[in-house]
């Protein structure tokens, strides 16, 4: 799939790992080194792309009702963000952390993310080599942990009324956290897939019996630790953070009310719209009857006061002017019914780009 001109421009000779559609024509760019959003011409908007390093030492998402923001943060350089829709939300995160676990040697650089989970303040990322865990309102930053795989011996869930606990035993000790039991399945399936794949084995079982030990040798001491389940769920999906970044120039609820102003306007046009449509069939019955009507006047005037008379009945031209004036009507009721119909046109243009975080 071919790329705007001003993204190839942008991109300077790098390949694109990923690209995610963000409503519309606009789109996300993911490279080895930055992440770059295209915006397509609209009507808040000219044509843009804007880059974002993955040098980044701190990512952080928020959500509102419609609309969704990413911030990067540098440390000393300040911080990025760019807003998204909230149902765009997910799949953008994906590359974008991707791209910074990566640029922070965290992840190799052949390394693939198989799925990022955000569960309240517990954040995973399961790769094909480990799984990385943060907790707090971050997404990531410096103060992670990382279990790999060379290490892991063993996967056990245990279910509970409302969560699951994984646990997973590294280098002999147990390490639990809780995942909600509608995403319980989903990061069972992750994590056995991704483990299992890395071992080379077919099943939990047979990553047990490998890590075995040899009967020769004398049993392991039980080095067991349990930190806890680690925080519990809140929801499936993350709170709303409602912190603004430094360089924030609006909030995040202000695009809401020009939405729901624009979607009141847009149902009000759409009501007078019908409304209009349906007058041009009013109108145009109307002449029907009032030539009907006046036709019947002409004769009964005609017989009744110019019979014999000499003189000729004025009715004739009354008709013509009453069908003037119709078809005038009907050509302004026409041009009031398009002029709604392209103010309908742009209201629903507006929403979209402002829910698309314009």
């Amino acid at each position: 799939m071919s790329q705007p001109q001003m993204v190839q421009s942008a991109l300077e000779g790098e390949d694109v790992v990923a690209r995610v559609a963000l409503g519309g024509e606009d789109e996300l760019y993911a490279t080895p080194t930055r992440t770059l959003v295209y915006r397509s011409e609209g009507l808040l908007s000219d044509e843009t792309v804007e880059e974002y390093p993955h040098t980044a030492e701190r990512i952080t998402a928020s959500e509102g009702r419609r609309k969704g923001k990413i911030t990067l943060d540098y440390g000393l350089d300040g911080e990025q963000s760019f807003g998204l829709s909230v149902k765009h939300l997910d799949r953008a995160l994906h590359p974008v952390v991707e791209g910074v676990l990566k640029a922070n040697d965290i992840l190799a650089a052949d390394e693939p993310v198989e799925r990022l989970f955000r569960f309240s303040e517990l954040t995973l990322v399961v790769s094909a080599g480990r799984v990385v865990k943060h907790i707090g309102s971050a997404l990531w930053d410096d103060d992670f942990e990382e279990y790999r795989y060379d290490d892991v011996t063993d996967l056990q869930f245990e279910g509970g009324s409302v969560a699951t606990s994984v646990v997973m035993t590294v280098d002999g000790r147990q390490e639990r956290f809780k995942a909600p039991n509608d995403d319980a399945r989903e990061l069972r399936e992750t994590l056995e897939s991704a483990l299992l794949s890395y071992w080379g084995v077919s099943s939990l079982d047979e990553l047990r019996e490998a890590n075995e030990p040899e009967e020769d040798e004398p049993p392991a001491e039980d080095g067991e630790v349990s930190f806890g389940d680690g925080p519990d769920p809140l929801s499936a999906n993350p709170a709303e953070l409602s912190d603004e970044p430094k360089n924030a120039t609006r909030s995040e609820s202000a695009p809401d009310e020009p939405v729901e102003a624009a979607a009141n306007a847009s149902a009000s046009a759409g009501s007078v719209a019908q409304q209009v449509e349906a007058s041009p069939q009013q109108v145009e019955a109307s002449p029907q009857s009032v030539e009907a009507e006046a036709e019947t006047e002409t004769t009964a005037d005609a017989d009744e006061g110019f019979e014999g008379s000499g003189f000729q009945s004025a009715a004739a031209d009354a008709d013509e002017r009453v069908a003037e004036e119709l078809a005038e009507l009907r050509a302004t009721v026409d041009r009031q019914g398009e002029e709604i119909r392209q103010q309908r046109e742009l209201i629903e243009q507006l929403i979209e780009e402002l829910r698309r975080g314009r």
